[in-house]
């Protein structure tokens, strides 16, 4: 496996854990290029059982992964839509196969990850936030769109229907705190003890007894969600290409949408859309 490869990723690999930095300046956006190598990524540790254990990280203090690119165009994505799974999009596919991957996944959250970012987030087997620095959010609401990456079949599964509701219309950023009482994540930590403990548990799991986390994942599966990913894929398509959608993207990008200074309060920019 040459890891070399990847264009945004950084990839180690240490008794039976995988440890895969994102990293794609200036603010770790969901583009192409990440989605594209985290598919491949996935699909090459699919098959290497010497692997039990993936670790997602970033690069960037401040954001884990931002949102989807708001540049992105039909044109953009073909080359993914040319390998895409039966029934998803393409932003669907990155978080069916993430929840489906043999390996044990575990996202270590110590930025914010909205949108497109906080799909991965919920579709990973296990997330951690620290305390202070991480920030969970859906904004697409904000843009005139609803989630189209899976978070109203993932995040319902998650916290329940009111609060995948509040998430999704109220539109607001969850701290670590809130995150782990609406069960997004699993645990908030204080950040100086987010890296110890993530680490020490994936070194746990990959060094329990052969055949354990194959048969705990084969017990535990993900819940199939095909038919609410066509509904969402549905909603998310008849809002998408509206022309107030690409005012709306549009104003948000000339007034600091995908820099680092606007996006620190990236609800409070598009909300000042309308005024």
């Amino acid at each position: 496996m040459n890891h070399d490869a990847y264009r945004t990723l950084r990839v180690s690999r240490k008794d039976g854990v995988a440890h895969v930095t994102i990293d794609n300046p200036p603010i770790n956006v969901l583009d192409v290029a990440v989605m594209t190598d985290l598919r491949r990524l996935l699909t090459t540790l699919a098959d290497d059982d010497t692997v039990r254990v993936i670790v997602f990280d970033s690069a960037d203090p401040d954001f884990f992964l931002a949102h989807v690119d708001m540049t992105l165009t039909p044109e953009d994505l073909a080359g993914l839509m040319a390998d895409l799974p039966e029934h998803v999009n393409v932003f669907q596919a990155v978080g069916e196969q993430l929840r489906h991957q043999p390996q044990v996944t575990i996202v270590k959250l110590a930025g914010k990850a909205r949108g497109g970012g906080a799909e991965f987030v919920v579709a990973a087997d296990m997330a951690f936030a620290a305390i202070g620095r991480a920030g969970l959010g859906q904004i697409e609401a904000l843009m005139g769109i609803v989630p189209g990456g899976g978070a109203t079949q993932y995040l319902t599964e998650r916290v329940g229907r009111s609060r995948a509701l509040e998430v999704v219309l109220g539109a607001d950023l969850l701290d670590a705190e809130t995150a782990e009482r609406y069960g997004w994540v699993n645990r908030a930590l204080p950040a100086h003890e987010l890296d110890e403990f993530v680490d020490r548990l994936a070194h746990n799991i990959a060094a329990l007894p052969d055949g354990v986390v194959a048969a705990a994942k084969h017990a535990i599966i993900p819940s199939d969600h095909a038919d609410g990913l066509a509904r969402e894929n549905e909603a998310w398509a008849g809002l998408v290409f509206r022309s107030v959608t690409a005012q709306l993207m549009g104003a948000g990008l000339a007034r600091g949408a995908q820099t680092r200074d606007g996006e620190q309060d990236f609800e409070g920019l598009l909300r000042g859309l309308a005024g």
